[in-house]
């Protein structure tokens, strides 16, 4: 069951704006795994010799840490960013 929020979804709202982060970055994650998984099943199982596979993994874990680096530790979600206290 989907969280469900309690007042209109507005995403000048700091407190919307830190779920909504953190919702898309498990999209992120999840997209990642079922994308990664497939690709490593078919290089393990050799129906195909994929060479590139270290480097699709490796460059998308990357910019994964990056989105979870912005995510937990540099995004603002003070009240303020937006012009109200």
């Amino acid at each position: 069951m989907p969280p469900r929020w309690p007042r209109k979804p507005d995403r000048k709202d700091p407190e919307f704006r830190k779920i909504d982060d953190r919702m898309n970055f498990a999209v992120h994650v999840a997209i990642f795994a079922a994308s990664n998984s497939g690709v490593w099943f078919f290089r393990t199982v050799q129906f195909a010799q994929w060479t590139w596979s270290v480097w699709f993994t490796g460059s998308w874990l990357l910019i994964l840490i990056a989105h979870a680096i912005y995510v937990f530790l540099i995004a603002d979600y003070s009240s303020d960013y937006y012009g109200k206290s």
